[in-house]
């Protein structure tokens, strides 16, 4: 009985590690933004889970740039997603239909940047290009 016990507080305290963020996407956020996610820059940990939640309709999750390696998710519309980031560096993420609206967001893994310029090659158009360059900017300055 007693092994059981230790087997079962272990497991506790090794996921108590691992975080889970929520992000909304959104038409409107607080700010007055349109066509976004809640969190323009979410940084996270290694084993940490985020589950995107389609606040307002019309929404999805599509991956465009990510650490080598790591595989791309494209989420249905409406639909709620998770994934759990086990690789460190920088995500760059759109909303399929909305991309050209400016609705990208970053998911920063870890310490890691090495991958950030390959972030910064990705092909944006319409507001996301503006957008892009802004939330890099702002990556350097932290």
């Amino acid at each position: 009985m007693i092994r059981l016990f230790t087997v079962l507080f272990v497991m506790i305290t090794s996921s108590a590690f691992a975080e889970d963020m929520t992000i909304e996407m959104l038409n409107k956020r607080d700010d007055g933004a349109k066509m976004v996610y809640s969190e323009d820059i979410a940084r996270v940990d290694v084993g940490d889970t985020i589950t995107w939640v389609p606040t307002s309709k019309g929404h999805n999750v599509q991956f465009v740039t990510v650490p080598e390696g790591v595989e791309k998710i494209k989420s249905k519309n409406n639909k709620e997603v998770s994934f759990t980031f086990e690789k460190e560096g920088v995500y760059l993420y759109v909303c399929t239909p909305h991309k050209g609206m400016g609705m990208i967001a970053l998911v920063v893994v870890g310490d890691s940047l090495e991958n950030l310029d390959s972030v910064k090659k990705s092909k944006m158009n319409g507001k996301s290009k503006r957008k892009l360059k802004e939330l890099i900017e702002h990556l350097h300055h932290h």
